[in-house]
């Protein structure tokens, strides 16, 4: 199995690090029943929604993988700017039968909006409600979050996820700490720096010198924990 592939974060790791609740990640993952009533009685009957992001394997369907951690986040940003879990889903769908691809998390689907767009033009119409005249109407969350992602060159799909951006020592890079939280370079594990820096008193100087870090470096590990605590 792909690394990108492999599944690494449970609904409440994945929750913790994208700001959104286990709950979500779960439904969003494995879809979800639901009751309503129905017809002149009222007849209480049962639904079910199915998945956002479709995992192949249904037997780790509660555990997301990096590529589905970064289509999760995706997912997040078009419900903040005010695109339906329902158009999301559908078009999702739509990339999988007629992109190949089963994820967002792909360069050319969010920098090359025109060919895709004459691509499925006549057969997506969940697709083209995101396209105007061959441009993405969810263009401003792409530039949004275009400085976090960085793409893999052969294969187009997401490998590194920057949470506070790329010029911030904090990566999540699924070949390094089974794909946690680390600072760049070190591998060191930013949950690991924090726990060290609250064990000594938050004395920069005592971390720098027992985890071999630059002052940047921990103050970047600090701020990204303590913004996960806060969520």
């Amino acid at each position: 199995m792909d690394i990108l592939e492999f599944p690494m974060y449970n609904s409440s790791n994945a929750g913790r690090l994208l700001g959104i609740s286990s709950n979500r990640v779960r439904r969003w993952l494995r879809g979800y029943d639901y009751l309503y009533t129905a017809g002149p009685l009222e007849e209480l009957r049962s639904g079910h929604k199915g998945p956002v992001i479709a995992n192949i394997d249904k037997d780790r369907s509660s555990y997301a993988s990096f590529l589905d951690l970064i289509d999760l986040l995706f997912v997040r940003e078009f419900l903040k700017n005010g695109i339906s879990l329902q158009k999301t889903r559908n078009a999702l769908h739509e990339v999988e039968q007629l992109l190949g691809s089963k994820h967002f998390a792909r360069e050319s689907f969010f920098t090359d909006g025109k060919s895709i767009y004459l691509q499925v033009r006549s057969a997506a119409d969940a697709l083209l409600e995101l396209l105007s005249d061959g441009q993405w109407v969810i263009a401003p969350i792409i530039k949004q979050l275009a400085h976090q992602i960085e793409f893999d060159k052969p294969s187009g799909l997401a490998q590194r996820w920057y949470p506070l951006g790329q010029n911030t020592p904090v990566v999540l890079d699924p070949l390094i700490s089974f794909g946690r939280p680390t600072i760049v370079g070190k591998g060191i594990a930013t949950a690991n720096v924090y726990d060290f820096f609250e064990a000594e008193n938050k004395k920069l100087s005592r971390v720098k010198k027992w985890m071999d870090l630059t002052t940047s470096e921990i103050k970047a590990a600090v701020y990204f924990e303590q913004r996960l605590n806060a969520a």
